[in-house]
């Protein structure tokens, strides 16, 4: 088998994950797929690069020696594709964004704001795959969210700026859900529950969960893994499952959404961007952009409004 660079970012990102099907989300196949290619990986390099140890998948002599020299031809490929735009003139400013609620109303503000260039948007359900384009040049800004205490790991190529400091996650219910009338649910309430899992498996979100339900006394169920907002709302309010939601999300119909005791979950939103490719007024006006796009929203639910007016620190920037 001729070694590509595919197989290289494959793994990386075992290493990275400590497990196979970790990875496997990662990169966007299956955990067959996945363990077959590192077979015919391993059989290339001339033995095996991981064995199974108490923390997972761990790299053994020889997968050591291969992931510094995986590490190093990545990060050139990604040098040369970021070094390569930065000269390009004249194209459009690319951006990827995962699915938060704020892109709707982003999407028409940078419309009118960032006429100039043209600005062309992605939606990706996969933080660390928007990080990676844009090291590679592939994206020149990214909009994102982490979880709680979860960092993501910039590119040295890249500057950052936060847009929200801090929100609390609430749960969607079914209308016609015992708890649904309640001002506040406590997460050891929803301890019989099948929940959504978040679309986004990167960004902190399900180890999280997992740490606050322990807290609460139980294990999450994780019953589905959508990525469509309606059909994610169907399941809902059909009393099929529940699911975390950012507190400026709408109600959908046969739906409501309640505020959890104690903020157990919060989320936080970032805007990253290549300096190399993306100026400072140019970054100014996307930071404005999403700033005034979540500030739009704060009213959509009366507890959130009620929170951020109770947590001023957090936003004085914004207002």
């Amino acid at each position: 088998m001729q070694l590509e660079l595919r197989h290289l970012l494959a793994i990386r990102r075992i290493a990275e994950a400590g497990s196979l099907g970790m990875a496997a989300r990662r990169l966007g196949v299956s955990q067959p797929a996945l363990s077959a290619q590192l077979k015919r990986i391993e059989r290339a390099f001339g033995g095996e690069l991981f064995i199974r140890g108490p923390l997972g998948m761990e790299p053994t002599r020889l997968g050591h020696f291969v992931l510094t020299r995986a590490r190093q031809v990545l990060s050139e490929m990604d040098s040369l594709g970021a070094e390569a735009r930065g000269l390009a003139t004249g194209g459009p400013l690319r951006m990827g964004c995962t699915l938060l609620v704020l892109i709707d109303d982003f999407l028409h503000r940078t419309d009118i704001m960032t006429a100039s260039p043209e600005l062309t948007v992605d939606i990706g359900f996969s933080v660390t795959m928007l990080i990676r384009a844009l090291a590679a040049g592939q994206y020149d800004a990214v909009l994102y969210g982490e979880v709680n205490d979860h960092r993501v790991a910039l590119p040295d190529n890249s500057e950052a700026r936060t847009v929200v400091a801090r929100e609390p996650f609430c749960v969607r219910l079914s209308a016609a859900h015992p708890l649904a009338s309640r001002d506040v649910v406590s997460l050891a309430d929803l301890a019989g529950e099948k929940w959504l899992a978040q679309a986004e498996d990167d960004d902190g979100g399900p180890e999280a969960l997992a740490a606050a339900c322990a807290q609460a006394g139980f294990s999450p169920r994780l019953r589905y893994r959508i990525t469509d907002r309606k059909l994610s709302h169907e399941l809902v309010a059909a009393g099929r499952a529940i699911a975390l939601t950012q507190p400026t999300a709408s109600a959908a119909p046969g739906t409501v959404l309640c505020p959890l005791a104690r903020t157990p979950l919060t989320g936080r939103i970032r805007l990253a961007w290549n300096r190399s490719t993306v100026t400072s007024g140019q970054a100014e006006l996307l930071h404005r952009a999403a700033t005034l796009s979540y500030l739009a929203l704060v009213d959509t639910n009366p507890f959130h409004r009620q929170w951020w007016d109770a947590h001023p620190a957090l936003h004085t920037a914004l207002d």
